[in-house]
């Protein structure tokens, strides 16, 4: 494996890759793809049942239900409060804290992964649309930075694979572009739900780099950075993927 890996990324062309982006959706077989669009059979819309039970229990008091329509398309979004951007997981978590009065549900927890899933699927079929606020620019370039860094031991960055080789195949498996438009996905793999940090955590052990811890800024930098990278495409949440 580490043999194929870096052959690969000896062939990888420049930054961004040739051709019109795609989403991972498009990338699915058709069987993928209608297992998604069916809701009677896509098994994360479990997760959605459970978050709009949640929302309405907690949430329902400040915000109405169906009312969050375009919210998961804008984030990464800068909190004044903490002078830094959240990601809607963060957002929802801080909500808990700041008017629920209650303990925040736990990163990568099943708790979250509903909420974030009932919110998320409000947008879908929207397109992403980071938000045009200069507060998030140095942290949008850190994300960049990051997604060009070579990391771990075998000294990979994100761009080889996902500019520079998407489309082409690994192990039998295509690389995607790597676009976030359907998190939290219920991947077939994991046989469960997922946020977009589990995923990147899985790139980096991937390439045996220390993974960041959940919550961390550099994951939030790196998704601000793939969501303005992805502005336009449509949100597809909750996806299902390989």
């Amino acid at each position: 494996m580490k043999a194929a890996l870096l052959a690969l990324a000896a062939v990888a062309v420049a930054a961004h890759a040739a051709g019109p982006r795609r989403s991972g959706y498009e990338d699915m077989s058709p069987s993928n793809r209608a297992l998604q669009d069916d809701d009677s059979q896509n098994p994360a819309l479990l997760w959605v049942q459970d978050g709009e039970q949640r929302f309405a229990a907690a949430c329902a008091r400040c915000h109405a239900t169906g009312s969050l329509a375009g919210v998961a398309a804008r984030y990464p979004a800068f909190d004044a409060a903490l002078g830094k951007p959240v990601t809607l997981a963060q957002r929802i978590q801080l909500c808990h804290e700041r008017h629920v009065k209650t303990a925040a549900p736990a990163a990568e927890s099943a708790p979250l992964l509903a909420l974030e899933s009932h919110v998320a699927r409000q947008s879908r079929g929207l397109p992403i649309a980071p938000p045009a606020d200069p507060r998030l620019a140095p942290f949008r370039e850190r994300g960049a930075q990051l997604f060009q860094q070579r990391l771990g031991q075998l000294g990979l960055a994100c761009a080889q694979c996902h500019d520079g080789l998407a489309g082409r195949r690994l192990a039998g498996s295509l690389i995607p572009q790597g676009h976030p438009t359907g998190y939290p996905i219920y991947r077939l793999e994991w046989q469960g739900m997922g946020g977009l940090q589990r995923r990147l955590r899985g790139c980096l052990t991937g390439v045996r780099a220390e993974p960041f811890p959940y919550g961390s800024d550099e994951y939030t930098a790196l998704e601000l950075f793939l969501k303005s990278r992805a502005a336009g495409l449509r949100v597809d949440a909750p996806g299902v993927r390989p």
